[in-house]
């Protein structure tokens, strides 16, 4: 899937682009092999980021929930249905709960912590990745009420896009909507297998009945997704306007499979039979990607599948899986600004990585989670790239992944954090309901859709509570950026933007670390 080209910045097309690109890769170079950044904390970042679940929490709230400005809410979901909805995320400023980038969230949450779990813990953070993910984990298995049914969706996003108000006030239909034998949506029920896949990996040392559980949904899920075809969005019609899944459903199966062949401890060859047979018919081998998200996932297949090569017992699917690695590399060569000249990732002139306009920064992060892992990989296994612009080793993909995340800290020309709660300077009139309102512990009294919008969505100031750990959309093309409420492209947040970076800045901590104290490597969780 090729993505067009936004035209170059002009500046940069009057300057010779030989000169441009030789001083860029001996910038980075040197880059390369400098010491972590001393100028951002990103331990701090971390921890912040982690907050930010907790306030995109749906439901009943528990005891120890952190993030005090948010209560109880959505209580009754599902009830009209006759199902226990209760629980689950809010994917942005707004309340519906949709169930494929929540699953995405959770399966990137869940990959940070198999990548860089013992890092998390090095941070204090593990406890926080484990409750985040869980959070999500125990309404899909909620939302899982039988073999062959998944609730894709509760509430409606034209009703609530209506109100502006408060979780905790909702008034809006919180009707739910589901995919079966009838109805199917493979994107979905794939890639919450994917996510309850992953993350039975991640309990299967702490909580191996919950992780046996979760695995067990998993492998339904992947069955009814497999055996009943098609996208979600043509049975849940209301979600073409927030989440179409434009690339369809093969991506997601695709993903799903790999992480149940790890998930069943690389041992189940039924899950990597498909991944291996399905290559080509499923587009794994045949897209050339440069984005990764909450709908295109072929570069996280991609990545995933070039690391089983590392495992000698994977010899006899060595052809497809390095046909795999070769469309992984083009990702990541694209990143890198190594392909030939119309096959890159565009960049804001402040270095930024640019897919689109509309909330950017989630690419920015899953970009940086890929570089980073896949970074990691080549340095485990002795490795470079060949991108079209030269050969790469790791240390230049870890580079421009800290370069990423050290611009959304703050090393950029608005010198903003767009991470919310971070630093000195970030935005503070987020795109959010519930930040912009006063907090329901503090005014419990009801705040209705129309009232939202007269007093609070129209006021110039700062919103009264912080969305502590929000990635929002950030600046365009041009590095530019508003701090404004109603500018939703830029200043709204989403539960998947903040999800990859969970996984980079632990890594980002401990390099830091090791250069500080001269530590030796650790190994994967």
């Amino acid at each position: 899937m090729e993505l067009k080209k936004k035209k170059k910045n002009p500046k940069l097309i009057a300057s010779n682009p030989h000169r441009i690109l030789h001083h860029y890769t001996l910038l980075l170079s040197i880059f390369a092999v400098l010491p972590p950044s001393q100028s951002f904390n990103y331990a701090e970042a971390l921890s912040k980021s982690l907050l930010y679940f907790e306030a995109q929490r749906s439901g009943r709230l528990p005891y120890n929930q952190r993030v005090r400005w948010r209560h109880h809410s959505g209580l009754t979901d599902g009830l009209e249905q006759g199902v226990d909805l209760v629980g689950g995320y809010y994917d942005a400023g707004d309340h519906v709960k949709f169930g494929l980038p929540m699953a995405f969230t959770v399966t990137m949450l869940s990959w940070s912590v198999v990548e860089y779990g013992h890092q998390l813990a090095a941070t204090g953070e593990l406890e926080h990745a484990l409750e985040a993910i869980k959070w999500g984990t125990d309404y899909f298995i909620k939302a899982h009420t039988s073999p062959n049914v998944l609730w894709a969706e509760v509430g409606d996003g034209d009703t609530d896009h209506y109100c502006w108000q408060r979780a905790e006030d909702m008034a809006t239909s919180r009707r739910a909507y589901k995919i079966d034998e009838n109805n199917p949506g493979s994107d979905l029920a794939g890639e919450t297998a994917a996510a309850m896949a992953a993350a039975s990996i991640v309990f299967r040392r702490t909580n191996p009945h919950y992780s046996h559980l979760l695995l067990h949904h998993a492998q339904q899920l992947f069955e009814f997704g497999d055996k009943y075809r098609g996208k979600y969005d043509s049975s849940v019609e209301v979600v073409k306007d927030y989440y179409a899944s434009v690339s369809g459903y093969m991506d997601e199966m695709l993903w799903a499979a790999v992480w149940l062949y790890k998930a069943t401890d690389n041992v189940e060859k039924y899950y990597l039979n498909y991944l291996i047979n399905k290559a080509h018919c499923f587009g794994g081998l045949d897209w050339a990607i440069t984005e990764f998200s909450w709908d295109v996932k072929y570069a996280g297949v991609q990545i995933l599948a070039a690391q089983l090569l590392k495992e000698e017992k994977h010899r006899e699917h060595r052809h497809i899986l390095n046909q795999y690695k070769s469309k992984a590399e083009y990702y990541i060569c694209s990143c890198l600004n190594k392909n030939n000249v119309t096959n890159n990732v565009d960049r804001t002139p402040g270095g930024l990585l640019y897919i689109r306009q509309w909330n950017n920064m989630q690419y920015v992060s899953s970009a940086s989670f890929l570089l980073t892992t896949y970074s990691d990989f080549l340095r485990t296994s002795n490795q470079n790239i060949m991108c079209h612009g030269g050969e790469v080793g790791p240390q230049e993909l870890v580079g421009l992944a800290q370069a990423q995340v050290d611009y959304i800290l703050g090393s950029n020309p608005m010198n903003m954090s767009y991470l919310v709660g971070y630093g000195p300077n970030y935005p503070t009139r987020v795109h959010h309901r519930g930040a912009s309102i006063a907090c329901y512990t503090e005014n419990k009294g009801y705040i209705g859709c129309t009232q939202g919008y007269d007093n609070w969505y129209s006021r110039k100031g700062p919103n009264p509570n912080v969305v502590v750990g929000a990635l929002v959309g950030g600046p365009d093309c041009q590095d530019n950026f508003r701090d404004e409420r109603g500018n939703y492209m830029q200043t709204e947040a989403c539960t998947y933007n903040t999800a990859p970076l969970v996984g980079v800045l632990a890594r980002l901590s401990q390099l830091n670390e090791q250069h500080n104290q001269n530590l030796p490597l650790v190994a994967s969780y």
